[in-house]
């Protein structure tokens, strides 16, 4: 993505993103109510955001609860390649988190398959035999540390503990058997996947439902886990300028402990135990590289367990968790 011109973000900036990771879809006057504003402070503070920070309120849903794998894809490729697959990964449904690495010879995507017969068409058939990939790596995702509904922003300490809470939906029900979608559901979690904050008249409009059974199945989704909200944005305008992700090999006793202590790191936005040598993967922002360089030192590195650190710093974003051509 292109660099965008951005402002300064001041303190009430700060609040809304933290308050938006919180509750996507809570309403302007419910945001303004908290943090102690007008509601026609928040709605111009929340389109400022949505040009100068490229703010986006986006419906997720959470495979995991519909017994779905995630997987994390690295795809070594000759250069003149990489950002022609990097577009091409970047417009399917299933892929987010897309970014060019490695001096441009390395694409990595996070994907959402949904069912074992997609991922092992694109994993074993169609990647493998792309023109100019040189191999292809490919990690499930087997347990979370950090990430999901809980994203960088959370610990952005914007918000005092009163506004927080204030905000925060209740909890979601404990993970039983998986969920299974009908597609009305299907039919709103595709809307709420472009606009988390598609007013319900629109949402109702856009699926054929009535508004009442859209309040209800969003309501349903949400007390699941099935749904939850994100918040696409910029990194540069809150300080953020290096981006990397961190391969870690951990001895398989202290896994639980790096996971744990990773999730509790402010520079990490998601953690999680994976297949392959590396076992655990997390996603770190920080400053600028010496940052970064202090953060894997005095940080990660008297982490007990932790044996190697592979450190991956990400040239371009292609896809946060939607597309946007020409960005």
């Amino acid at each position: 993505m292109a660099p965008r011109a951005f402002d300064p973000l001041d303190p009430l900036d700060l609040k809304l993103l933290q308050a938006l990771q919180v509750d996507g879809r809570a309403p302007f006057s419910r945001l303004a109510e908290v943090l102690g504003v007008s509601d026609q402070t928040v709605a111009r503070r929340y389109r400022r955001l949505r040009t100068t920070a490229g703010l986006r309120v986006l419906g997720m849903t959470d495979g995991s609860r519909l017994g779905r794998q995630s997987w994390i894809v690295r795809l070594r490729c000759t250069p003149d390649a990489a950002e022609q697959l990097a577009d091409a990964l970047a417009r399917r449904p299933d892929t987010s988190y897309i970014d060019l690495i490695s001096g441009g010879t390395e694409v990595m995507c996070a994907m959402k398959p949904r069912s074992g017969q997609e991922r092992d068409e694109l994993l074993f058939d169609r990647l493998p035999r792309t023109p100019r990939v040189i191999s292809v790596s490919a990690h499930c995702l087997l347990h979370s540390y950090y990430g999901g509904p809980l994203g960088w922003l959370n610990k952005l300490r914007a918000l005092d503990a009163e506004e927080e809470a204030a905000l925060t939906p209740p909890p979601v029900e404990a993970a039983g058997d998986p969920v299974v979608l009908d597609a009305d559901d299907e039919a709103l979690l595709a809307v709420l996947r472009r606009d988390g904050r598609t007013p319900l008249t629109e949402l109702g409009t856009s699926t054929g439902q009535t508004e009442s059974a859209v309040r209800r199945r969003l309501d349903r989704l949400r007390s699941l886990g099935v749904l939850y909200f994100d918040v696409q944005h910029d990194h540069a305008p809150l300080g953020r300028a290096t981006d990397a992700m961190l391969w870690l090999t951990v001895a398989p006793s202290a896994l639980a402990d790096v996971g744990r202590a990773l999730a509790g790191h402010p520079e990490v936005g998601f953690a999680s135990a994976v297949t392959g040598q590396a076992n655990i993967v997390a996603a770190v922002l920080c400053r600028d590289t010496g940052a970064l360089y202090r953060y894997l030192s005095e940080r990660i590195g008297v982490l007990d367990g932790v044996q190697a650190v592979e450190t991956v710093l990400t040239l371009r974003q292609v896809k946060q968790l939607t597309y946007e051509p020409g960005r």
